[in-house]
């Protein structure tokens, strides 16, 4: 098992040969989320900028494949993670109860689901349905000993009291509003649109790291993406392992953490 290190290739097999059992402290995974098939732009949405429906080969599956999908990869997690582990999976509608029910079969709890209410979300164009304006995280836990760090986001929370003291986390952890991640955090490609479609806000992976790992833990992301995951756990002092079957998504979270990293060190 390499540690700060990025393995090319599908996570279920990887997690199976190069991964031990109970050795992992905090997954957090951001699967396909089944979406894709449609065509959808507005090039002209003022609300984030120019906004194109989610449409990826690696996001379209036959339901029944991407309930075995789902299965495989959880299970392989469950095996993997310490008896005090914790499991993040950001999820959307589309595949929260598909998500929830594997998870349980597996023998995981469901501790939280974390709501991302994204404040420069798609409008709604269709005007047949509510507006899709969140995203959800599930936090499972195996076994009764899970970590969670609950002075640490005591002070992360950015709402504060009257007179400037941290807050309880009523108004916080259940509900976050963060907007989708855009500007220089943002990694686009030549043609000015985004490399990774669900490119998750740095904020909201330093958030899961704060509260369910310590500093030298080891931090697994199934699905890298383009890097997120290795930035955040950089930064916070964990080691981490991503897995990124892409390899062009791979190769622009290789340069975006160990560029950065031999940056900061020069």
């Amino acid at each position: 098992m390499k540690m700060n290190h990025i393995y090319l290739g599908d996570c279920i097999k990887i997690m199976e040969k190069e991964i031990p059992e109970n050795s992992i402290d905090l997954v957090y995974a951001d699967p396909p989320y089944n979406l894709s098939g449609k065509v959808l732009s507005l090039k002209n949405n003022n609300t984030g900028g120019p906004f194109y429906k989610m449409n990826e080969d690696w996001d379209t599956w036959d339901y029944n494949e991407y309930l075995i999908f789902s299965e495989t990869w959880i299970r392989k997690v469950w095996n993997i993670l310490k008896n005090n582990g914790s499991l993040y999976i950001s999820c959307t509608y589309h595949n929260i109860a598909e998500i929830i029910l594997t998870a349980k079969r597996t023998g995981f709890r469901l501790n939280n689901i974390i709501t991302w209410y994204k404040t420069n979300a798609m409008p709604n164009i269709t005007k047949r349905t509510f507006t899709h304006s969140t995203e959800f995280i599930c936090w499972f836990i195996k076994g009764n000993k899970w970590k969670f760090n609950y002075g640490v986001i005591k002070n992360f929370n950015p709402h504060k009291t009257k007179d400037g003291k941290p807050k309880q986390l009523r108004d916080f952890i259940d509900f976050i509003e963060m907007p989708i991640v855009q500007g220089k955090e943002r990694i686009k490609g030549e043609n000015g649109r985004a490399i990774h479609p669900t490119q998750k806000p740095e904020k909201l992976i330093e958030l899961i790291l704060l509260a369910s790992s310590d500093e030298n833990d080891l931090v697994l992301d199934p699905f890298f993406g383009t890097g997120t995951t290795g930035v955040v756990a950089s930064r916070l002092k964990r080691n981490w392992i991503g897995i990124e079957i892409n390899e062009e998504y791979c190769n622009i979270a290789h340069n975006r953490i160990f560029a950065k990293e031999i940056k900061e060190n020069a």
